[in-house]
């Protein structure tokens, strides 16, 4: 019989907690190690629509890539949103993980599928770990950074984007015949990256989303900026997480939530 921390210790050696940012909350967030789980649900973030999936659904375990809780919580009451969807969550027996940030930067986590996915090479982290000589997490780090194959105008860049996101719209800073030979990649809301990204000679960033005064400097620097939307840089992540989890535990019956979806709509 397979548990919660079977799939936990899974999880810790893919996405190892060290690659989490300091601020992160990742790990064994709810429930109890040892006991037995039969279906596995992962979802970007944990919504009474997710909940009520994982709950409808008798799931024993939720792996959500953004932390419930997130912040050091005195209370759990039904009053506040994270209070309400923890209660019920615990009351049906449904375990909570998250590997956060970790996942964002593992070696086979969000930010290398984007990069891969955009088909750059020669690719590095664009904040490397400071966890010097520990294998696990050697040569990853946050954030990621390549050249492509051929120079593209950022157009072709957004065309490419927009194909491997599967998305129609999306928001841009900076002229569209500009030519883009490195770009750098973070997803979710990263716009801190913007200047470490055009100090590694980095002509565009892709993030989810950032601050207008993010964009306002990168029009100011000359550095391109794309904004492809928090849910769209991330989900599919957690998608192909449900991929790599169904095998490394064919037993159990693992998917990605069907029922989250985009609060912002794009027109």
């Amino acid at each position: 019989m397979l548990t919660v921390a079977h799939i936990a210790a899974f999880l810790d050696q893919f996405a190892p907690p060290k690659l989490a940012e300091s601020w992160d909350n990742v790990g064994l967030l709810v429930g109890d190690p040892l006991v037995t789980v039969e279906r596995v649900m992962t979802c970007l973030t944990v919504t009474p629509e997710s909940a009520q999936e994982a709950i409808d659904e008798q799931v024993g375990l939720i792996v959500t890539h953004h932390p419930l809780p997130f912040q050091a919580t005195k209370r759990i009451t039904t009053e506040t949103v994270d209070g309400r969807l923890l209660w019920n969550l615990i009351r049906a027996g449904v375990s909570i993980y998250s590997p956060h940030t970790a996942f964002d930067s593992a070696r086979a986590g969000i930010n290398q599928r984007l990069v891969t996915g955009l088909g750059l090479l020669d690719v590095a982290p664009i904040t490397p770990t400071v966890h010097v000589g520990d294998p696990t997490v050697t040569g990853l780090g946050a954030g990621r950074y390549g050249r492509l194959a051929e120079p593209l105008s950022l157009a072709e860049v957004l065309t490419r984007v927009k194909a491997f996101l599967k998305i129609d719209t999306l928001q841009v800073v900076g002229p569209l015949d500009r030519t883009i030979r490195s770009l750098a990649v973070a997803c979710g809301s990263a716009g801190e990256f913007l200047t470490p990204a055009r100090k590694l000679g980095c002509e565009c960033l892709l993030t989810g989303e950032t601050r207008f005064h993010t964009s306002l400097e990168a029009e100011a620097t000359g550095t391109a900026l794309i904004l492809a939307g928090h849910y769209a840089t991330e989900r599919f992540g957690v998608e192909a997480l449900a991929d790599e989890l169904r095998q490394a535990f064919p037993p159990l019956r693992i998917w990605a939530s069907e029922r989250e979806r985009d609060p912002l709509q794009w027109h």
